[in-house]
């Protein structure tokens, strides 16, 4: 029976090869066996253990002594442990990068782990019999995962085996594998060659449109649901999907009727779409390990100060802003998020510009505010920055999306597409906004600025399209 250490304290040690750590595990002892916590999130990720949201757990059971497994680079994180027995456990750095070839080996009994960074090639060889070897991982198993495989035998890494392999128990695939100078190194591009698939809600809507469209241009595989066949808000049905086929979630989805959720019904309905839905796809995203695409808005801010940047704290105003600032926060607890906020969207469908043309047409002269301010967001910029975020494996977290360009009104807005089509911008009157809701009932308050900080989403390698640019290409493709 193996001798367990017991008494450790918790801790976590760097080795030689970057990303790959040591843990040390409390084993308790008394007379009737042990007990240790085998993986800890909040203890381990507080002293250092990357937060890498396991959603497989696995168990290799292993009958003799010298049983030999590897060398196997993985396209996804690993946590390894033993539950019985012992393992002699041996890494290589298959990833591109300085570190190429660096080894490590360790002893692995209870009270050792050991954490896998993708693309670092792992090996064992059993010390006990009746050894249970367990490891975490965080994607799903598929035969589609594309692996880099090193030969055990390697004489460049010479890995000091326990046992030598000739009396050791080894496949003839692991002695057939390539000697180092012949593998490719391990890159995240390789990893993820496989198609990924991604379920965009809401794909009616003017984003969702776009998603379709670009998605597969990209090179993903796109399912487009919207209502009423697929109601995010319906925990029944939400259950009854099976979320594992899906490595990305987009969550166009969304009650955007402003002013009609001011109303009693409006109000309900608001909350379903823009709170209770996304509560509900981050619970399955959390479930089901997917990253989770969640768009929101400017809304969300009371407007009050100039630019709103990414951390900055919500104000909502009415109903409309409360319900999608309540999405937001469900949303934000879940790992693996990216929250995308934009403003003044234009796809497809019912939109301002669309509007305003149909004013200019039949020779009406409309009162515009000119004391609200922002810039537009077409949806194809829009649908192609979500995807720049999915490729270019941007920090999840939350972006500001928006056309770049001036800050302008929607009095400004107007006039341009009144001045597009022939007639005097002149005849577009500028109101405030206390002007433009005078005797009129209902109506939510609205933000005076909309204008959103695009550091960040530049700063990843974005850079979203001159808004009022867009407009004229847009308009003259309406024409």
């Amino acid at each position: 029976m193996t001798e367990v250490t017991a008494g450790k304290a918790l801790g976590i040690e760097t080795t030689p090869i970057p990303g790959l750590l040591r843990i040390d595990l409390t084993v308790h002892k008394d007379n009737r066996g042990w007990f240790k916590e085998n993986w800890q999130r909040e203890k381990m990720v507080a002293l250092g253990l990357p937060d890498f949201v396991p959603v497989q757990n696995n168990i290799s059971f292993n009958d003799e002594v010298g049983v030999t497994r590897g060398i196997h680079a993985e396209p996804w994180d690993k946590f390894v442990s033993v539950a019985t027995g012992r393992v002699f456990g041996a890494w290589v750095d298959l990833r591109e990068g300085p570190s190429f070839g660096t080894v490590y080996t360790t002893q692995i009994d209870p009270s050792v782990a050991i954490f896998v960074p993708c693309g670092v090639g792992n090996a064992y060889q059993t010390l006990d019999a009746n050894t249970a070897y367990t490891y975490l991982v965080n994607a799903h198993w598929s035969p589609d995962a594309l692996y880099t495989f090193l030969n055990i035998a390697d004489d460049t890494v010479q890995i000091d085996w326990p046992i030598p392999l000739e009396r050791a128990i080894c496949s003839d695939k692991d002695l057939q594998h390539p000697p180092l100078h012949e593998v490719t190194p391990f890159s995240l591009s390789h990893a993820r060659a496989r198609t990924q698939h991604v379920l965009v809600t809401g794909a009616r809507g003017q984003l969702g449109r776009e998603l379709m469209k670009q998605l597969p241009e990209a090179g993903f595989e796109v399912t487009g649901v919207d209502l009423p066949e697929f109601d995010i808000s319906d925990a029944e049905a939400m259950d009854r999907v099976d979320w594992s086929a899906f490595d990305v979630i987009i969550n166009a989805a969304a009650w955007t009727d402003v002013d009609g959720a001011q109303t009693p019904r409006g109000r309900t309905l608001a909350w379903k779409a823009n709170a209770t839905g996304p509560s509900y796809l981050a619970r399955a995203a959390a479930r089901a390990g997917s990253v989770l695409v969640h768009v929101s808005t400017e809304y969300v801010f009371d407007g009050t100060k100039e630019i709103h940047c990414e951390d900055e704290a919500p104000s909502p105003l009415g109903v409309y802003a409360q319900s999608k600032a309540g999405g937001d926060a469900a949303v934000s607890a879940l790992p693996q998020h990216y929250l995308v906020r934009t403003s003044w969207v234009v796809g497809e469908g019912k939109n301002f510009p669309k509007q305003m043309m149909d004013l200019a047409r039949r020779g009406v002269n409309p009162s515009v505010v000119a004391d609200q301010t922002g810039r537009l967001t077409f949806a194809d910029d829009l649908a192609a920055g979500i995807i720049h975020l999915l490729r270019c494996d941007a920090p999840y977290g939350t972006y500001n999306i928006s056309g770049e360009g001036p800050v302008v009104s929607w009095a400004d807005v107007a006039k341009r597409v009144f001045e597009l089509l022939g007639r005097d911008p002149q005849d577009v009157k500028s109101v405030t906004t206390e002007e433009y809701f005078a005797g009129r009932e209902g109506m939510a308050p609205r933000p005076l600025s909309s204008v959103l900080d695009l550091t960040k989403i530049e700063a990843s390698g974005f850079i979203p399209a001159h808004s009022m640019k867009k407009l004229d290409a847009f308009i003259a493709a309406s024409l």
